[in-house]
């Protein structure tokens, strides 16, 4: 069954390109679609961190992964299904981050540490609530961690 989903708004970032790392310092702006007035941000700024869950719109059709591959590409890591990782090749390109709230103004919503870039359409904006978080301890696999290392890294 196919859906059609429509952008709510759009990035306004520094990062043009997709990269690995170094989103440590990434702030972005998200502007929001016409048909959306500043009511619709309206009580937003009451939450510390939201989540936004936006398209991997520069990913071409024919390089989505719907098996395994080692993440980043990297043999030293183990092959491992595409819904076990975050690589954004993923069968319906989308990408999910919870990031903090700077602030509103208008139709436009500033986030800290988004990892996307310039131009990526929005699909939905979420606020972050304890409740919705993890109720028991994570585990994940050490090659994750090794992955992750220097994903929210500070470039000099």
């Amino acid at each position: 069954m196919d859906y059609t989903l429509r952008a709510i708004g759009h990035v306004q970032a520094a990062r043009t390109e997709a990269e690995d790392d170094d989103w440590g310092d990434s702030e972005a702006c998200i502007a929001l679609a016409p048909e959306f007035g500043p009511e619709a941000l309206r009580g937003l700024t009451e939450f510390s961190h939201v989540e936004i869950l936006y398209l991997f719109h520069r990913v071409e059709p024919g390089r989505v992964v719907y098996g395994a591959r080692h993440p980043r590409n990297n043999p030293d890591w183990p092959e491992v299904g595409i819904f076990a990782q975050r690589g954004k090749n993923r069968p319906n390109r989308i990408g999910t981050t919870i990031c903090r709230l700077l602030r509103t103004e208008g139709t436009r919503l500033w986030v800290g540490e988004l990892d996307a870039i310039d131009g990526t359409p929005v699909l939905d904006i979420k606020p972050v609530m304890a409740e919705f978080l993890p109720r028991s301890p994570l585990r994940q696999p050490s090659w994750s961690v090794e992955l992750m290392a220097d994903y929210w890294r500070t470039p000099d």
